[in-house]
């Protein structure tokens, strides 16, 4: 409810889904007394909304709480429909100020409309330059630049924002947190390049908060350091507060939690930690980006590739953590013949799910460096992916894109993980078995059949898997239908795939809420 007492001061932004609760408004809001005015702090408010909802409504929606000031956090995924919410919002309602702030805006922002339109905009962190900015517009001395640096204080400085999320929150949506800003590595296609370091917040401090969290009833946890393992002592007393905390029984609520760690670090003390964590707890999100070792150098990505290798057989073979391996595809020099070993590579590792993208040239990462000489060319368009470059022309990477599309829909749906080694084995035309050529080859059948990456139902995948099989590689009609059956009934679909309408004689079961998110049940039930 907005207050009686004006003028009012709203943060809002709106999220890609309704699950993502944004953690970056949250940190302002906590900090608007500390570094603003108690006065300030009870007249801020918070709305989220999604890109889905039409600029006008959203627009309608802030100005009910009758604010002087509008922040509005921009990102890549959001930049286009917060344009339209910020053109309309000045062209009805100019006497609001509007202030912008997030990582689409904090770089190369003079050729950028949102900007032109908006009032202010604080580029980088927003902690502390926020509320003092906000003061300055309601209480003066004004500002005189429109473009302000944002300031960096000590993190003992900076309020944690947690209790900020609602009840609603922890019930219903993923709770981002961190223990850490910033990243010591020097990627060139990461904004965290441009860091000069990592740092840390006290332990103590983090642990308490997770631990109110944890009390309040938050089980989903999903932590936002660019470098969890960087340092293990840090590490590992992390892990031990959530063993501590493990459910005793099947009526409590489940435990997940999520980490982006660095691929070739993984000492003892950390394995001895993470051996002891039952399935469908702890979610690794591993990025690999490359394992072609000149494409590395030219990037500035440090990466032992051995040391990579071991530690992911290390977690396949030896604990229950739920793996998500990340390759960008498009990156400079990078041919297609080295992306195809690179997936091979790493396919042959068994990650559970393999996340494959194109290159995007984010505002200000140096990968802008290398435009001219690899004739790197991006859409002008968020997200701003790799459109063609000197070693992979516009047709492989449309290729690459539609096979990077489908497999996610195929292979990390976990919707065919009895089926997919009878594809993934298929040899090409010279008896050679290359997994990334076999997807690559049911990737251009099915584009061939529907020219479409979007609105494929599960049974149309079924169908799909049987066809080139069965018709195209030769595979044995019954084994494969067999096996076809048994994914799609371990799936919960309920329709009826053409090639399995003699064999599934009435509606499967949807599967049972379990504690692995669906993804994971699915890739799950093929190992039981």
């Amino acid at each position: 409810m907005a207050p009686n007492t004006c003028p009012s001061v709203v943060l809002a932004t709106l999220n890609a889904k309704y699950i993502h609760a944004s953690l970056g408004l949250r940190y302002l809001l906590a900090n608007m007394e500390r570094h603003g005015s108690r006065l300030l702090a009870a007249n801020t408010f918070l709305r989220e909304f999604t890109i889905q909802k039409p600029p006008q409504s959203v627009v309608d929606e802030l100005v009910l709480l009758k604010p002087q000031i509008v922040g509005l956090g921009v990102y890549i995924w959001n930049v286009d429909a917060t344009t339209e919410v910020v053109r309309l919002m000045k062209a009805q309602h100019p006497h609001i100020k509007v202030v912008l702030g997030g990582p689409e805006v904090s770089y190369e922002h003079q050729e950028q409309a949102i900007v032109v339109m908006a009032d202010h905009v604080i580029t980088g962190w927003g902690d502390v330059s926020f509320p003092k900015l906000c003061l300055a517009l309601l209480h003066g001395p004004k500002p005189l630049m429109k473009i302000i640096a944002g300031e960096q204080p000590p993190l003992t400085e900076i309020e944690l924002p947690y209790a900020h999320f609602s009840p609603g929150d922890l019930a219903h949506r993923l709770l981002y947190v961190e223990a850490s800003r910033g990243c010591p590595f020097k990627c060139e296609f990461c904004l965290s390049s441009l860091d000069q370091t990592a740092w840390a917040y006290d332990l103590d401090r983090i642990l308490g908060e997770l631990h109110q969290l944890y009390k309040r009833g938050a089980r989903h946890f999903k932590f936002v350091d660019r470098t969890f393992n960087l340092k293990t002592e840090t590490s590992v007393q992390i892990l031990q507060f959530f063993l501590d905390r493990l459910p005793l029984s099947a009526q409590e609520p489940p435990l997940f939690v999520h980490f982006e760690v660095i691929p070739d670090h993984l000492p003892d003390a950390l394995k001895a930690q993470i051996a002891l964590f039952p399935p469908g707890v702890l979610q690794f999100e591993v990025g690999i980006q490359s394992f072609n070792p000149q494409v590395q150098q030219r990037i500035s990505r440090k990466q032992n590739n051995a040391k990579t290798e071991a530690n992911l057989q290390w977690l396949i073979q030896h604990s229950h953590v739920h793996i998500h391996a990340d390759l960008i595809w498009g990156l400079p020099g990078e041919t297609l013949e080295s992306l195809a070993e690179g997936f091979d590579r790493l396919y042959a590792l068994g990650p559970h799910e393999i996340q494959l993208g194109l290159l995007k040239r984010l505002r200000g990462t140096p990968i802008a460096r290398h435009t001219a000489e690899w004739a790197m060319e991006y859409d002008p368009k968020p997200p701003y992916v790799v459109r063609q470059t000197r070693t992979l022309s516009a047709e492989t990477i449309e290729r690459l894109d539609r096979m990077a599309r489908y497999w996610d829909r195929v292979a990390n749906s976990g919707r065919f993980t009895r089926t997919m080694p009878l594809l993934m084995q298929s040899p090409d035309p010279d008896g050679q078995i290359s997994h990334f050529w076999a997807f690559m080859a049911f990737s251009d059948s099915v584009w061939s059949r529907h020219h479409k990456t979007a609105f494929l139902t599960p049974e149309n995948w079924v169908d799909e898997m049987f066809d080139h099989l069965v018709l195209r590689l030769g595979l044995d009609e019954e084994l494969v239908r067999q096996t076809l059956l048994s994914d799609y009934l371990a799936s919960g679909a309920r329709a009826k795939p053409h090639c399995l309408s003699l064999v599934l004689t009435k509606p499967s079961v949807s599967r049972p809420s379990v504690h692995l998110t669906q993804r994971q049940a699915m890739h799950a039930s093929a190992q039981d």
